[in-house]
């Protein structure tokens, strides 16, 4: 009986060893995000809005275009394809 709850004690400070040793999700340091399968660049954040588009067809749905201070020097200059 007493082999039992030791082992099952092992087990359970393992778990929380393992689990505080796991990186956090959404971490703020300045490597890459992960959020919903894609990667952030760092900054990636504090993009701002360059334009909203409707993608019609199979798709039919809106899509956002961002940009950091030079993509939206860029798409003011014009010399920005989007």
């Amino acid at each position: 009986m007493r082999r039992i709850a030791f082992v099952l004690v092992a087990v359970a400070i393992l778990t929380g060893v393992v689990a505080l040793m796991a990186p956090a999700a959404g971490s703020t340091d300045d490597e890459a995000a992960l959020l919903y399968g894609i990667k952030i660049p760092p900054g990636g954040r504090n993009w701002e809005l360059i334009s909203v588009t409707h993608e019609e067809g199979s798709l039919n749905d809106f899509r956002v275009v961002l940009g950091n201070d030079e993509g939206i020097k860029a798409n003011r200059e014009g010399s920005c394809r989007s």
